[in-house]
């Protein structure tokens, strides 16, 4: 029999071990020294809440599903019908293929081919490599087509430090801005978090905050890295989430509208554009048609153990 996410494809390494799906290319699961970095999902499950899923070509929602770019007024399948919106790309639920597996790594590769509502086809590589560093994930896409593609990605990691709840935990955010929405969860204007409920830029614990917003302007070290912290102060213990300088926007959500798996998590989400990219343009890239300069991104992003 099958898992529901298929093929399994496990990596170890400096302590740390890792399980990517055939499904979606997601990372169902990630520890060090045996103790949980990432609240998952079981073998004999699928995916729930965008567990670990990568979101690709785009990441969050698209009002109505319907955008133009080149000219053309294009309509995507609504995939959270409850909301009208078109959700988290089209390569989450797809069968992606090995491409190599070593003891430290795998990387996985999927075809999405041009269709109602995207006309392009590209491809989409992602790496998973464990080192003494921690996990490092680089997803990669490649225009295949004779014209320029619009294009964002994003990934959806719960971080967890194997406390029942988060309310006791301290999390560090390096963002000075925070995205406001409607009730769909788009995008409606922006605000800066000092003085409020959303200013985790020193630690603190997260108490009762209710998170599931985008955050922008994000503090960074030399290398163009931003670095945010979950810490039990309990244990010890910390895991941290880091993204690389294209990644502009991290959701940060704690799942309270799900009651089976509410604040049990903090999803960190890395994301190159936020919500409503398609429509309002705002760090959207355009990938230049194919065999011309730009027809290629590479964005990175990755988490590690901190004792």
């Amino acid at each position: 029999m099958l898992p529901p996410s298929g093929d399994q494809f496990e990596i170890s390494g400096g302590g740390y071990r890792a399980v990517v799906t055939e499904s979606g290319g997601a990372l169902r699961h990630l520890s060090y020294a045996g103790r949980p970095l990432l609240d998952g999902f079981e073998e004999d499950q699928m995916s729930s809440g965008g567990r670990g899923q990568l979101l690709m070509p785009w990441p969050n929602r698209i009002r109505d599903g319907s955008y133009s770019f080149g000219g053309r007024d294009l309509q995507l399948a609504l995939s959270e019908a409850s909301r009208h919106n078109a959700s988290h790309g089209l390569a989450r639920w797809v069968a992606w293929s090995r491409e190599e597996h070593s003891p430290g790594s795998v990387s996985l590769v999927y075809r999405l081919m041009a269709q109602s509502g995207y006309p392009w086809t590209l491809d989409l590589h992602v790496l998973y490599d464990l080192s003494a560093d921690g996990l490092t994930v680089t997803q990669t896409a490649t225009n295949m087509s004779g014209e320029p593609a619009p294009y964002a990605s994003g990934a959806h990691p719960y971080l967890t430090l194997g406390t029942a709840t988060v309310d006791g935990v301290e999390l560090t955010l390096p963002a000075a801005t925070r995205s406001e929405v409607d009730d769909r969860l788009l995008p409606v204007g922006r605000s800066g978090v000092e003085g409020t409920a959303y200013d985790f830029r020193v630690a603190r614990p997260v108490r009762d905050t209710v998170l599931d917003h985008a955050f922008t302007d994000l503090e960074r070290d030399e290398q163009g890295i931003a670095t945010t912290v979950l810490h039990d102060p309990a244990s010890g213990h910390a895991v941290a989430l880091w993204v690389d300088e294209h990644h502009r926007w991290l959701q940060v959500y704690t799942a309270d509208d799900v009651p089976a798996t509410a604040r049990r998590s903090v999803a960190v989400e890395p994301m190159t554009a936020q919500a409503d990219a398609f429509r309002t343009g705002e760090d959207l890239l355009t990938l230049a048609p194919a065999g011309e300069d730009g027809d290629e991104v590479s964005v990175s992003w990755g988490v590690r153990a901190l004792d």
